[in-house]
């Protein structure tokens, strides 16, 4: 060590760059909104209590069950394929279920995932049915349920919490599941499967949320989140390599076995780049011209106009 600390240089350090830590998304949208010109920032879910179910099973005995807020594909709603601009028309605005044995495709232009930085061309990565069959076929999990479930990505908390959660306890019950793993992926997303969470487990249900926006989760308050440092859309493991794919979930399911109370918090050691400054891009104003805001304005009103039509006539 040299006799003189204050002659170490930054390379001596080896710090790592400012910007090389959990994206905070919570100011970074507020920021983004208020710039777009809505002066109202979006009130999110916070509380200090969490609930929490100890899992009852070993993991070779448990029965798992997938909730996603994927969309099912819907060829007469547009572009939906891989780095697909944001689709209103895409969303759906009930809890879905399908066959857990079976290959569905499950598109995520409906939501604001990084499209700067990731294209959606792999399912498994915010998606992870296909890794989840490998482990059961394995025996690293007892199994599938009979079902995996869609929850709509939905801005109310008063409709999640009233509505959709009780929907998805409802049919996680019916299939007997020891336990859920829930993967969201955009912001609100995030949220969604947040309330939904903390729902069954207030019921007897431990779950793990893998997600990649920490901040928001844990404003929540959840039992137990696996966070990936990766670019919104790819909460499941970097596209097209399975090795972190597998990595991923099986963090996850180790935090779903080994959490020792509400609130913890796994952060996966995988990086998505050597090189941090992706994390400088979304939904940061200061990255935005004068024209691009004004842009980002009249197409989010016009995609919220899409969405609005489209809730109204699932209602109908």
């Amino acid at each position: 060590m040299p006799d003189n600390p204050e002659k170490i240089n930054e390379e001596e350090l080896a710090f790592a760059a400012p910007q090389d830590v959990p994206i905070p998304y919570l100011a970074r949208i507020r920021s983004y909104y208020q710039t777009l010109g809505y002066a109202k920032p979006y009130v999110w879910a916070h509380y200090n209590d969490v609930p929490f179910t100890p899992l009852a099973k070993s993991l070779s005995e448990c029965r798992l069950t997938l909730v996603t807020t994927a969309a099912p594909y819907q060829s007469d709603k547009g572009d939906q394929g891989p780095g697909a601009p944001y689709n209103g028309a895409a969303k759906f605005h009930k809890v879905y279920s399908l066959p857990s044995n079976s290959s569905p495709d499950l598109r995520i232009s409906h939501i604001s995932y990084d499209r700067q930085h990731t294209t959606a061309e792999d399912m498994r990565s915010w998606c992870p049915l296909v890794q989840m069959q490998q482990f059961a076929a394995r025996g690293e999990i007892g199994g599938l349920t009979k079902s995996l479930h869609g929850v709509p990505t939905n801005r109310s908390q008063k409709t999640t919490l009233t509505q959709d959660a009780p929907a998805i306890l409802q049919r996680v019950r019916q299939e007997d599941a020891d336990a859920v793993v829930l993967v969201p992926n955009c912001p609100v997303c995030h949220q969604t499967v947040s309330l939904t969470a903390r729902h069954l487990e207030a019921n007897g249900i431990p779950t793990v949320v893998m997600a990649c926006a920490k901040d928001i989760v844990e404003y929540v308050g959840v039992p137990r989140l696996l966070f990936s440092d990766f670019p919104l859309g790819n909460a499941a493991g970097k596209p097209h390599d399975e090795a972190s794919q597998a990595f991923t979930l099986r963090l996850a399911l180790q935090s779903l076995a080994a959490a020792p109370g509400p609130r913890t918090t796994i952060q996966s050691p995988l990086r998505w780049s050597d090189d941090p400054d992706w994390k400088l891009d979304f939904y940061n104003v200061e990255r935005l011209s004068d024209q691009k805001i004004k842009e980002l304005r009249a197409e989010f009103d016009r995609q919220k106009d899409i969405a609005k039509r489209e809730r109204d006539r699932s209602s109908e």
